[in-house]
């Protein structure tokens, strides 16, 4: 009998938590969707979705207790986690939607889109998007044939300040950051779980890390 791998969904209040636990189960995984920080497990693979504002999203980490715990099992106990969407942007230092500091594991912020009205280019970035692989990664096929599509809803977009911590770039008005990995963090800036074959093949990979 083949042993399932669980991995961990924390529901914080800001995300879309069923149709991302339904997609771990159908690529082979055991979501557990935890409600609460005394039930998140150190060294048991992470998701950590979101959507919505910046400071609503990190004013609920904060109120829910989120804090400490997730710095104790990211930082210190080094589980690996994976933000999506929001949940990247959370990860970052700051952000130009909100006041509040993000959490700080990466050196970047998260920057909204401004286009002229003349460009034609419409915010929030939503829909299909190719994306490209600027650096090898466990998350992303190097295969250069291999077409990569996701499926994007958002406003801002995440700039790091190390280049080097950015695997995936994708384009709208301008190349930012579809995907960055530090260590034991990656986040994600489209949807995987509305993704098809392509967000699937993410799960995957994180689940096999």
């Amino acid at each position: 009998m083949t042993i399932r791998s669980k991995i961990q969904i924390i529901d914080f209040g800001a995300g879309n938590i069923a149709s991302v636990a339904n997609m771990i189960d159908y690529v082979g995984g055991t979501p557990e969707i935890v409600n609460s920080p005394d039930k998140l497990e150190y060294g048991v693979k992470t998701l950590l979705p979101g959507v919505g504002a910046f400071d609503y999203g990190m004013s609920c980490l904060e109120q829910g207790g989120w804090l400490p715990v997730l710095d104790q099992s990211v930082i210190t106990e080094r589980t690996p986690i994976m933000g999506i969407c929001l949940g990247m942007q959370l990860m970052c230092k700051t952000s130009e939607e909100g006041r509040k500091p993000g959490l700080g594991w990466i050196d970047a912020t998260a920057r909204r889109f401004a286009f002229s009205a003349e460009s034609g280019l419409k915010v929030p970035h939503m829909g299909w998007n190719r994306v490209t692989v600027s650096k090898p990664n466990e998350l992303a096929s190097n295969d250069p044939e291999e077409e990569k599509r996701f499926y994007f809803v958002h406003s801002y977009y995440v700039t790091c300040e190390k280049d080097q911590d950015a695997f995936l770039t994708c384009h709208h008005g301008h190349d930012f950051v579809a995907a960055f990995h530090r260590d034991n963090i990656w986040g994600v800036q489209f949807h995987p779980e509305k993704s098809h074959k392509f967000g699937m093949e993410i799960f995957r990979r994180f689940l096999e890390l």
